[in-house]
């Protein structure tokens, strides 16, 4: 009973906090507290400053990140590179069994010494032992089964390294959000790379991702309507049938 108590303020509390919203287009989140912004405004690490020898000055060619010729790829924290999905799956999986069994037990007592006879005479409605024992069974079991799948999903959106771990992988973390009229779409992408994987344009694809999490979905006028309302979900968590 408290359990259900429970479920119904959480429901009514989940509901005053849409009622908030109706008139309104949905609200972008807050990337103030986010692990990339966290990330950005990381303090830099101190870097190495070395004097400029008379030839350096003179070249026409820097070295670093920003020359001509520099490596742009994504590697420390706060860094950004962008994310590469192109997922175009099938998968047509078709199982088929069967399953059938039979047998019998058929065992008679036809003369025992006698004792056949003396038991069959005690016996009523013309019961006899022969057979004494007769069984049968019969059982019979067929499954089909299919699943038929396709996937195809093109995206591509900015994420931002934010850590760097003690073997050279550095984490990731993207999010993208599209207002269009009252339907905010979002897509999030989160997992671990090695720098290797990003290509010099500073792009990485998504099946280089470990532990990669993507989410690609929406929230506003049309995902609502697409929703069970609470007393739906609420009836199906507690009835039993």
């Amino acid at each position: 009973m408290t359990r259900v108590l429970i479920l119904i303020g959480l429901l009514a509390l989940t509901a005053c906090k849409s009622l908030d919203e109706v008139g309104y287009a949905p609200t972008f989140t807050p990337t103030d507290r986010s692990a990339e912004s966290a990330a950005m405004y990381a303090t830099p690490m101190p870097q190495e400053v070395r004097s400029l020898s008379f030839a350096d000055q003179s070249s026409l060619w820097t070295a670093g990140d920003a020359a001509l010729l520099g490596d742009r790829r994504a590697a420390r924290r706060g860094d950004i590179l962008t994310v590469v999905i192109e997922i175009d799956d099938q998968a047509q999986i078709s199982n088929q069994s069967s399953r059938d069994r039979s047998s019998g037990q058929n065992m008679a007592i036809s003369s025992m010494f006698g004792i056949s006879e003396r038991i069959e005479a005690q016996l009523s409605d013309g019961a006899t032992l022969d057979p004494g024992l007769d069984t049968s069974s019969n059982s019979t079991f067929a499954g089909n089964g299919s699943v038929s799948r396709n996937e195809k999903l093109t995206l591509r959106v900015a994420a931002t390294v934010v850590e760097e771990l003690p073997n050279g992988v550095i984490r990731i973390e993207g999010r993208q959000e599209v207002r269009v009229n009252y339907e905010l779409r979002e897509l999030l992408v989160s997992g671990f790379i090695r720098p290797a994987d990003i290509s010099r344009q500073n792009e990485v694809t998504y099946d280089k991702i470990a532990g990669a999490q993507i989410s690609y979905g929406g929230r506003g006028q049309i995902s609502e309507v697409q929703q069970p309302r609470y007393g739906n979900q609420l009836a199906d968590i507690l009835l039993p049938f």
